[in-house]
């Protein structure tokens, strides 16, 4: 029971941490593609699971501490509705309530049902806050330039500027080789890449000559590679299956992904959810080399959060040196050239086969 309860207490605090920093990335997100207002979902869904999981570990987590997680919770939601409502255009008028008082926490329940009423309020479709951040994203769209459109008009390897933007979204692509050049580097203040197949994405020049994403958003990619570069915050991973993923990064959470390889390096504990297939592997000589990378590297301490057993998880392994990409395709290969197509190049890393 003691080792229960021990596990539930660093899993609260990693998601905890996950979702605190999904909130301060927000502030650096471009309301442009919608990339904020999903941002803002996927806390939401944590919180809204988290509140949930506590509930569910009730039989072997005493009631002080259930209270201690539910109000932590609380603060969340708090902190998530402090922030989105720093997007909305300022009111001439605000009303308070002066005979609002808070409950005592010797009386609050296992979920404070305030948690639940401001998770409602924020996400609500009446939200005020969430209807003027997506006046803002149309807003943005109509004066954005679409490089998204611009992508499916190129030929060969595609390398969009990014020039005019603020962040790096890439979506809604198959079979494409897209490489980010160096015009890029003033885009980083967040990355997303989503529902995408059978591509190459090399992100690593922008991160190299400029500065490192503050965070990245992978999410529903299959059968591709992904070379992400350099994160100085956290990389969140949902639906992946049978990729590659080679990236540099503080935190790194890993959820519902299928036969992925990813090869790392992480200044924490790799934490994967829900995932089965999973196969780690240090990052690339080759992409280490113009990264200042600082702390101890934990690319192979991975915590899968779905398994409380003492045996090790089945759902992970260490990637064997045999079966790891060699530096000679790292280099000639996956840069790609006249000769290569993108399916070429998925098949000499093996996402594809022959």
């Amino acid at each position: 029971m003691s080792d229960s309860k021990e596990r539930f207490f660093r899993y609260f605090q990693a998601e905890i941490t996950a979702i605190q920093d999904q909130i301060d990335d927000l502030a650096t997100m471009a309301a442009v593609g919608g990339e904020r207002q999903d941002c803002i979902d996927n806390v939401l869904s944590g919180i809204s699971r988290l509140s949930n999981e506590v509930m569910d570990a009730g039989d072997y987590i005493p009631a002080y501490d259930q209270r201690t997680y539910s109000q932590a919770i609380k603060a969340l939601t708090d902190k998530l509705n402090e922030t989105t409502a720093k997007f909305a255009p300022k009111s001439r008028f605000q009303f308070k309530s002066k005979s609002s008082k808070p409950a005592s926490a010797a009386s609050a329940p296992i979920v404070d049902p305030r948690v639940r009423t401001a998770f409602s309020n924020v996400g609500s479709k009446q939200s005020p806050v969430l209807d003027a951040a997506k006046r803002d994203a149309m807003s943005d769209l109509k004066s954005a330039k679409d490089y998204n459109e611009e992508l499916e008009h190129q030929s060969g390897v595609r390398k969009p500027s990014f020039s005019n933007a603020k962040s790096i979204s890439i979506y809604d692509h198959t079979g494409l080789h897209i490489m980010l050049p160096s015009t890029a580097s003033r885009a980083t203040s967040s990355g997303s890449l989503a529902n995408l197949e059978r591509c190459v994405v090399d992100m690593t020049i922008p991160t190299s000559t400029g500065a490192p994403f503050a965070g990245l958003v992978l999410k529903n990619i299959k059968n591709s590679l992904i070379i992400a570069g350099h994160v100085a915050g956290p990389v969140h991973m949902t639906g992946l299956e049978n990729s590659i993923v080679v990236v540099a990064s503080r935190q790194v959470r890993i959820h519902e992904c299928k036969n992925v390889d990813i090869y790392l390096h992480c200044r924490s504990h790799p934490i994967i959810e829900d995932c089965s297939g999973m196969r780690f592997a240090p990052l690339p000589e080759l992409y280490t080399s113009d990264l200042e990378i600082k702390g101890e590297d934990q690319w192979d301490k991975v915590d899968d959060f779905k398994w409380l057993k003492t045996e090790p998880s089945p759902n992970w392994s260490i990637l064997p040196e045999e079966k790891r990409i060699r530096e000679d395709i790292w280099k000639n290969s996956v840069p790609g050239g006249p000769n290569l197509s993108t399916d070429d190049i998925l098949r000499k890393v093996g996402v594809l086969s022959s």
